[in-house]
């Protein structure tokens, strides 16, 4: 019996990044910060959402590791978001490897009925 290979990356890493990207508008705040630095006014005017929503998608995302927030250093009530490009690169590589259509083998299954058929090219003919 055939093996199956191990994944290539952390399967519980990937699945907890995918729930926290299965959110649209954390999608679109990830999109603005890859745009460049964004304080919560500016992305309140893009995403026409109320700040404390804002901020709950923000505490998440930052809580994931994909966003970094620094305060102002000359007045700490202005708060500046941006991506964490570590994480980001690392999510790209964990996409990227688990997703490679080059992964994709031929296989056939080798239990139930169609572990009997024998397949045409399957066959050896020896001609004496």
């Amino acid at each position: 019996m055939n093996r199956i290979a191990r994944p290539p990356t952390n399967l519980q890493t990937l699945a907890d990044r995918l729930k926290v990207l299965a959110e649209p508008k954390r999608l679109l705040i990830l999109h603005l910060l890859i745009e460049g630095v964004q304080c919560n006014c500016e992305l309140g005017e893009e995403l026409d959402m109320p700040p404390n929503l804002i901020s709950h998608h923000l505490r998440v995302l930052r809580e994931a590791g994909l966003v970094d927030v620094e305060r102002d250093a000359l007045d700490a009530r202005w708060v500046y978001y941006s991506i964490n490009r570590a994480a980001l690169d690392e999510l790209n590589t964990a996409f990227g490897v688990f997703f490679d259509p080059e992964r994709i083998k031929p296989r056939r299954p080798t239990c139930g009925p169609q572990g009997a058929v024998v397949r045409l090219g399957d066959i050896v003919t020896v001609k004496n």
